[in-house]
């Protein structure tokens, strides 16, 4: 069976939905839809727009209001989900959503960003981490993963417009891309460049402060599937969605076996 999963930093859901995000979904019909940057309590969330085309959903909004938060929707019922990663102070941003289907495991994931300054970059860099050892950890038992979400890193010199002009900017810092390499390292693929290795120009974020950014295509990729090798096989595709436009982010769609 072919099960196509979504993930999309929506940066705001209720804003999403009023620039027609729920229309989108209907069309795009994806089994699987991983949200991040929910930006809303789950009371805010309106479940029933996304219950009517047919989603089990489950929300993780962060404790603080307005702010981060990741978000689940599936056509196909998990045998268990799970919310959180047992780590106060990462569970409490709401960064982390597990779903398990059969032997694989889904995990919807929303790093932190460091770009408002020293401390949030030094907290991002803890995440990193603690989020390498928890994935490490967890795969002793269960090693078929599918991790996707907003990293906020680009990896590589043709994932970012300017790689040079952005060098010590956070989301493209030496040690950052760094930590990408030795966690790919670690029998991951990164499902995109499996199917486009060497092609630049593919973005799935670009800044609202930089006029004309999207249009100009002066953009970042940081939004990512990250896939157990063990589970090659079973990759179809992975493609950016540049012209789905709700937010500063676009969606990707992975489809797999």
């Amino acid at each position: 069976m072919e099960v196509s999963i979504l993930t999309y930093n929506v940066n705001g859901i209720r804003a999403a939905i009023k620039k027609g995000l729920i229309d989108f979904l209907s069309e795009d019909n994806s089994d699987i839809v991983c949200f991040q940057e929910l930006k809303a309590s789950a009371d805010q969330i309106p479940d029933l727009l996304f219950q009517e085309l047919g989603y089990q959903t489950y929300w993780h909004p962060a404790e603080k209001k307005g702010y981060s938060g990741t978000g689940l929707l599936t056509k196909i019922k998990p045998d268990k989900v799970e919310i959180g990663m047992g780590i106060p102070k990462y569970d409490a941003e709401g960064r982390m959503i597990k779903a398990y289907y059969g032997p694989i495991v889904l995990i919807n994931v929303y790093h932190p960003s460091g770009s408002s300054g020293d401390e949030r970059q030094a907290f991002k860099m803890q995440w990193l981490d603690d989020f390498d050892n928890y994935i490490q950890d967890f795969r002793k038992q269960y090693p078929d993963l599918i991790i996707c979400g907003d990293f906020n890193i680009c990896h590589t010199a043709i994932d970012i417009h300017d790689p040079i002009g952005n060098a010590n900017n956070s989301g493209f810092l030496p040690e950052e891309r760094a930590w990408i390499d030795q966690f790919i390292n670690k029998d991951f693929i990164d499902a995109f460049r499996y199917f486009h290795p060497d092609e630049p120009g593919h973005y799935t974020w670009w800044s609202y402060r930089a006029k004309n950014a999207r249009e100009r295509n002066i953009g970042w990729r940081i939004d990512y599937f990250m896939v157990s090798k063990s589970l090659k096989d079973k990759i179809i595709s992975c493609e950016i969605l540049p012209k789905i436009n709700h937010s500063d982010h676009c969606p990707v769609k992975l489809k797999v076996l």
